[in-house]
């Protein structure tokens, strides 16, 4: 277990608690979740299946905890926060174990997920001081008919319980991008996380317990996404909702009625490769943008469109590198591991047999043993096939050869995602030429898709997002503006 003496209170037995009210407890359910570890396909971990009536108390908890939160000075909110950093950087080894054995991230890239998500904290800590410490001041003579009767003073306020959502691939680093913002700015957070990722989130949650937050503030429910799901997300408790995931987001916000949303629903990103690009540059950015973690993440590179004059070129100098990774289990720190489960092994290598059936050239055999798969490059993929256009969230790199920039753009915008794009070329002037035309949140030029630095607005497109991410965009959207307005009498002195 990667329990530690730390955090020996968060598990009973072999199942891990959830937090709720400042302590950790066993769910009056009796069950239990397992979780898979994706390298052996055996559980490996157990968290409680909460019960709606447990979902129901963390919620008047957290309500109750807020009101008394948001009359909290924000230095000190501030210095709350970075105690949690600090907690959670110095226990990144017992996280990072949590992470490589719940979700197969490389041992390495999971220490960094650990200490990158210490940081976001601290940054948000001190941006959160700055943003909430300032207001606004009106005066009613600016606009049209009025005199200088009235003086309007406005700040930001909390907005109340945030429920925050985050995905496998990023249980930790993506938890905190919504539970820092959160309680910088005042609101009291009920965190769900992934099934797979649970564990390290949990762990995460303890390293705020163990900072001070006061009892009620923040909350760690876990269970089947099937049983308290929708009842999390249709809770008249919760007065925001953060989620991060897949097309689930959607049903959310058709649900959600009238509750802000801050969504992030995956990608097809786009990298259109011209003829005076770097192809060396380029080539490594595509094996790094797309095989990095196995292919799982949302900024992963989906399809390269490249054109046709420099096509076979580029393809070799993908193809050589992709021969150079490492394929193995994440303990060894290999570039390519496990997929999450066997649900999305068999998902990739459907589209995988749509590209084969259709006439794609396997640049490498298709391989694959249980979760695993070798990474491999498609050439010559046409827009009939599935591969073109929805998101493997694996080790698949396919490339669309073009004939024009136009063709490439076209593609690109013919998606229905929009989350983040790239061009190579070496003329600047054509590049942002590019990226205008580009219907995607974030366009990269000369580097593969990227969502961080974490204090970078990170917002999607069409079916990409709703709201938007980055620390200084979390604090704006998990507050609303209140306003003071002082109704003066009509002037009475006259200058001079």
């Amino acid at each position: 277990m990667a329990a530690t003496e730390t955090f020996g209170e968060i598990i009973d037995g072999d199942v891990f608690k959830y937090y709720a009210n400042g302590c950790w407890n066993k769910s009056s359910s009796g069950k239990s979740v397992p979780i898979i570890n994706p390298s052996t396909r055996k559980p490996h971990f157990k968290v409680q299946a909460c019960t709606r009536e447990e979902v129901d108390r963390v919620m008047e908890s957290a309500k109750t905890a807020q009101k008394s939160w948001a009359k909290t000075p924000l230095w000190k909110r501030a210095e709350l926060l970075h105690k949690a950093a600090a907690i959670l950087k110095e226990h990144k080894e017992p996280i990072a174990e949590c992470l490589v054995k719940e979700i197969a991230k490389p041992a390495k890239d999971a220490v960094t997920e650990v200490v990158r998500s210490g940081d976001l904290i601290s940054y948000c800590a001190e941006e959160g001081v700055r943003i909430l410490g300032e207001g606004k001041f009106l005066v009613s003579d600016s606009f049209p008919g009025n005199d200088r009767t009235k003086y309007c003073l406005s700040s930001k306020i909390p907005l109340g319980v945030v429920l925050a959502i985050p995905p496998f691939n990023y249980p930790v680093n993506l938890a905190v991008s919504k539970i820092a913002p959160a309680l910088i700015s005042g609101n009291s957070i009920v965190l769900k996380p992934p099934t797979q990722g649970a564990v390290a989130a949990l762990h995460m949650v303890h390293c705020f317990h163990l900072a001070g937050f006061p009892q009620g503030l923040i909350s760690c429910v876990t269970g089947k996404g099937s049983e308290i799901g929708d009842f999390l997300t249709m809770h008249p408790g919760v007065n925001c909702i953060s989620f991060t995931g897949g097309d689930t987001g959607i049903a959310i916000s058709k649900k959600a009625g009238m509750v802000p949303l801050q969504m992030e629903l995956g990608g097809k990103d786009a990298c259109i490769v011209l003829e005076d690009a770097d192809l060396d540059l380029a080539a490594a950015n595509m094996v790094k943008g797309a095989f990095s973690y196995s292919g799982q993440r949302c900024t992963a590179v989906k399809v390269v469109l490249v054109m046709g004059s420099v096509a076979n070129t580029l393809v070799k100098k993908i193809n050589d590198k992709v021969a150079k990774l490492t394929v193995g289990l994440p303990e060894n720190d290999c570039d390519v591991t496990p997929v999450v489960t066997e649900s999305s092994a068999n998902f990739i290598e459907g589209l995988v047999m749509d590209a084969k059936e259709k006439g794609a050239t396997f640049c490498q055999e298709y391989k694959r043993e249980g979760n695993l798969i070798w990474p491999l490059l498609l050439d010559n993929v046409r827009p009939d096939m599935r591969i073109a256009w929805e998101e493997p969230f694996g080790p698949v790199l396919p490339v669309i050869r073009i004939n024009s920039v136009e063709e490439g753009i076209h593609h690109c915008n013919a998606s229905n995602f929009g989350l983040q794009g790239c061009v190579f070329t070496k003329d600047i002037n054509k590049a942002m030429l590019i990226s205008d035309a580009m219907e995607t949140g974030t366009v990269q030029i000369n580097s593969a898709p990227s969502r961080g630095p974490d204090h970078f607005p990170f917002q999607g497109l069409k079916d990409s997002g709703i709201g938007s991410q980055g620390i200084t965009n979390s604090i704006n959207m998990m507050t609303k503006v209140k306003t003071t307005v002082i109704n003066l009498p009509a002037a009475s002195y006259t200058m001079g």
